[in-house]
């Protein structure tokens, strides 16, 4: 499964190459034309607001398409699913972080975390410039963008809504909340992307968008594989249906065609629009 799913990876990066190399040589491919992507032509903001609709496709699709209806079928999702005692996949908040995690990993300058002035973590309770900027989203839900200057990082937030039914239920309940009146729609968050350069190149916006893309992957695998390991519970059947459908998750080959299929259209205009 991972081969297959290494491939499926290799095609969405080798479409992103194909689009970097038509935008740069005006619709022709060709090999001498490479440099042109050296180039820097996106300002830091286009591309963070590129990666975070990225985000907010997936996390959607997680929370709605996974977490709500497969928990209509049984399905369990809890904040220590990584304990070898508990047998559940993560929440969509961990889900976040996974991505995260695994961006950090990777070679690409790019920081990712989600904050609340209501947090369940108190972790992750915005301070000072962020907590301010966040009444703002709160108001009208549009983008903040500003420089931080302590970490001489370029940063965008970006409004998490409370999109599912699963979000408000399990925040109210929690043991830890200290807001137990959250509804469908409601600013639970903020989403806030880092990144070094004001500018980038087509090269670094592909870099950028693919490493959100294997973090996507790697958090749903480490799922998978949580689920392979499981002793006591019923076992979901793994392939290409979904839990709308009965006891069963999408491949991450599948869950990654969907996420394209809802996404990588509308970025990939944005990069053309560039030309």
């Amino acid at each position: 499964m991972k081969t297959k799913l290494l491939y499926s990876v290799l095609k969405v990066l080798t479409i992103q190459l194909v689009v970097l190399n038509l935008v740069s040589c005006g619709g022709v491919a060709e090999e001498s034309t490479v440099d042109a992507g050296e180039e820097n032509v996106f300002s830091v903001d286009e591309v963070l607001e590129m990666v975070a609709k990225e985000n907010d496709v997936t996390r959607t699709l997680y929370t709605k398409a996974i977490v709500g209806k497969g928990k209509l079928q049984g399905m369990k999702f809890d904040e220590d699913w990584r304990k070898d005692d508990v047998e559940a996949g993560p929440l969509p908040a961990l889900f976040l972080r996974g991505v995260a995690t695994s961006i950090r990993k990777s070679p690409v300058p790019l920081g990712l975390y989600l904050g609340s002035d209501h947090p369940v973590n108190k972790a992750n309770k915005f301070e000072g410039k962020q907590a301010a900027l966040f009444e703002e989203i709160k108001k009208d839900q549009k983008p903040q963008y500003f420089f931080d200057e302590e970490q001489k990082l370029h940063t965008a937030m970006f409004a998490d809504l409370a999109s599912a039914g699963a979000c408000v239920s399990c925040h109210n309940a929690h043991p830890q909340t200290t807001k137990s009146d959250w509804k469908l729609g409601d600013v639970m968050g903020a989403t806030t992307w880092q990144y070094p350069k004001d500018s980038l190149s087509y090269k670094e916006t592909v870099a950028v968008l693919n490493s959100y893309s294997k973090g996507t992957i790697d958090i749903y695998m480490e799922y998978l594989d949580e689920i392979a390991a499981f002793k006591d519970s019923e076992k979901p059947v793994i392939g290409d249906k979904w839990p709308a459908d009965g006891n069963y998750l999408p491949t991450a080959e599948v869950f990654l065609d969907s996420v394209r299929k809802l996404a990588s259209y509308e970025t990939m205009n944005k990069l053309l629009a560039m030309k």
